[in-house]
């Protein structure tokens, strides 16, 4: 009989050993693919803040919506039940484009010079350069793969960027509807801190998230709603919205909102990410008319339907602004709605078309010149 020497492993203690390597492996993978998460998730804000605690809407805690009467529902945040989670789960056929989505690299490279009317160039989702005047505004800018606090976990973004963030023009302020992460990037506000010398005009509380990525405070203007900022010829006003913010499972304790945008003689608003409500209307009356408005048509939902607009309501919301020509955002770039992927443009193009809206539909990159858009091309359609 062949007597096994002690100094030789069993098979059960090498199948052993290799699982925990493979486990040891496995932890490192992931905790290296989460390594920023802590970061990204941005800080909460200083509640003892007398900025916070004296707005009108912030009470018992966290930041609230206006109260309305047209809004389908009452609910601060999104209603997602069981139905609601198999349906991103397995109801995907017609969420991603067939084809690639066509770029166009803007014109004219970061020596342009600003327009002296409105022009607007849409990079994806809700990213956009507005021109005013001579003057440059950056739009809720979200360079990375993902729209997620994790590089490697997340919805993936469907076209590249159109160009890089450092090969964008100096613009005169960059602007945040609110603190999601499809339109609050971390990465991208760290790349910027480096590439633009512009500051941050926020919501009350995103100013945490910007000082903990390194944002240098003078680069920081927190307004609440109806609060406006100048900056030369530039006037900026945070507007309401209906929407809620957050970047964990703790809701609602940084304020979101919608801009007005104003130069001397001109104007452009941008909705931020919002359910149709009456708010646009006073807007409208207050601030409009607008030569353009940014409008906010993708990942809506009935499940949330009080919180991101149907095309048909954001069509509505543009008649309520007193806006003349619809340039539509927040779609395309991030699969995170239900709907097939071209469905909110081609919802858009019907009610426009019946009820007499001009509007322009950018490909990514291209720029749109207000008071002479492009005609439609239906770029969209071969990739559906």
């Amino acid at each position: 009989m062949t007597r096994m020497s002690e100094a030789q492993p069993s098979s059960g203690g090498r199948t052993t050993r290799l699982t925990l390597a493979a486990l040891a492996v496995t932890a490192g993978a992931v905790a290296w693919a989460l390594r920023d998460l802590p970061a990204a998730l941005g800080r909460r804000p200083d509640t003892e803040s007398a900025r916070i605690r004296n707005s009108p809407q912030y009470r018992d805690g966290v930041f609230h919506n206006a109260p309305s009467a047209v809004v389908r529902s009452a609910r601060e945040t999104p209603d997602i039940n069981r139905a609601t989670v198999q349906r991103m789960l397995f109801d995907r056929e017609g969420r991603r484009p067939v084809l690639p989505v066509p770029t166009v690299r803007p014109e004219g490279g970061p020596q342009r010079p600003a327009a002296a009317g409105v022009e607007v160039v849409w990079y994806g989702h809700a990213s956009a350069l507005v021109e005013i005047e001579g003057t440059r505004v950056l739009l809720d800018p979200i360079w990375s793969d993902r729209c997620s606090p994790a590089a490697h976990v997340g919805p993936k973004r469907l076209h590249p960027v159109p160009v890089e963030l450092e090969e964008l023009p100096q613009v005169d302020a960059v602007l945040i509807s609110h603190d999601h992460y499809d339109h609050l990037d971390m990465a991208t506000v760290k790349r910027l801190v480096i590439s633009q010398s512009a500051p941050f005009a926020v919501p009350l509380g995103i100013g945490g998230h910007l000082r903990r990525w390194g944002v240098p405070e003078h680069r920081i203007i927190e307004l609440d709603w109806d609060e406006t900022c100048t900056l030369g010829d530039l006037t900026l006003t945070l507007t309401s919205a209906h929407h809620f913010s957050g970047r964990s499972t703790t809701r609602n304790t940084t304020l979101w909102g919608s801009w007005v945008i104003a130069g001397p003689s001109r104007k452009v608003y941008y909705t931020g990410d919002s359910g149709y409500f009456e708010g646009y209307a006073a807007i409208g009356a207050q601030h409009g008319p607008f030569d353009a408005a940014l409008v906010q048509i993708g990942a809506y939902d009935e499940a949330w339907a009080d919180i991101h607009m149907t095309p048909e309501d954001a069509v509505r919301a543009h008649q309520d602004l007193k806006a003349e020509l619809l340039v539509p955002v927040h779609w395309c770039t991030f699969n995170l709605g239900l709907h097939p992927w071209s469905e909110p443009i081609e919802r858009l193009l019907a009610e426009a078309k019946a009820q007499a809206v001009p509007l322009a539909v950018p490909r990514p990159g291209e720029r749109v010149d207000v008071d002479n858009p492009p005609e439609l091309s239906g770029w969209w359609e071969a990739l559906s």
